[in-house]
């Protein structure tokens, strides 16, 4: 939520941007009063902005009188350089992962302390997955999200680590266990899940290294189980980075 956008010297675009940035995943539809609420701002200015923020398409106006974010403004988002590039370099290395394993497959960063997905390629359709393009979710309970934390900075790992909520019966929630697997993945180059976010679900993922080996991005595999198989999937994988590394390093 915004705060200080109700103040005489808030200008109209930091009320604007104080309306779009009050939607996030727990909050997806909003009522002119919520978003007025979570936006700190008079309902008068909040219909009033809004009302234009409709009309330019960067927000939507349901049926039922809830508003939700708009096309428009996701498509402007995708134009940022970092996912743009990204995505396309490593969408046919995507491709490749999941016409070998015939899984669902991410291409993720992190945005502060959640995990955003910028490319999902869907896999079986028995395996739950919560996961779609442009949602963020929990760091601690995705392996692309572990990947990215463990290459975090360390205050970022303090902020996820003091908040270590349970999502499913076997989400990590104990800090220790948690910073210890992390040091694995460093040391090991690859992180996996089993039922931490889904019940039904296991995943494994690797990190996606830029200019001078830093972490830039992650990439993983979601499956209903990783007793057979993870030798073959964590090679599909790094086979995958590989390339991705190579044609960001051109």
């Amino acid at each position: 939520m915004a705060g200080n956008t109700s103040t005489p010297g808030a200008t109209v675009v930091s009320r604007a941007l104080a309306l779009l940035y009050a939607f996030d995943d727990q909050y997806r539809r909003l009522t002119l009063t919520e978003l007025a609420r979570r936006a700190d701002l008079p309902v008068p200015t909040a219909y009033r902005l809004v009302g234009e923020l409709v009309a330019g398409g960067a927000l939507v106006r349901r049926a039922d009188g809830d508003y939700t974010v708009g096309r428009r403004l996701w498509d402007v988002g995708l134009l940022a350089p970092v996912q743009t590039g990204l995505r396309q370099i490593a969408s046919p290395f995507l491709t490749d992962v999941h016409a070998t394993t015939r899984a669902t497959v991410h291409l993720a960063i992190r945005d502060r302390t959640k995990v955003l997905y910028l490319e999902r390629l869907s896999g079986r359709a028995s395996v739950p997955v919560v996961s779609r393009t442009g949602a963020r979710l929990p760091l601690h309970s995705t392996g692309v999200g572990k990947v990215l934390l463990a290459h975090a900075p360390e205050e970022i790992q303090r902020q996820v680590l003091a908040d270590l909520t349970r999502l499913s019966p076997y989400t990590i929630t104990e800090p220790d266990r948690l910073r210890a697997q992390l040091a694995k993945v460093r040391r090991y180059g690859y992180a996996t899940t089993v039922e931490e976010m889904t019940v039904g679900t296991c995943s494994i993922a690797v990190p996606v290294s830029g200019r001078d080996n830093e972490v830039i991005a992650a990439i993983g595999i979601v499956v209903p189980t990783l007793k057979r198989d993870r030798p073959r999937l964590l090679s599909a994988l790094q086979v995958a980075v590989q390339g991705i590394g190579r044609s960001l390093d051109v």
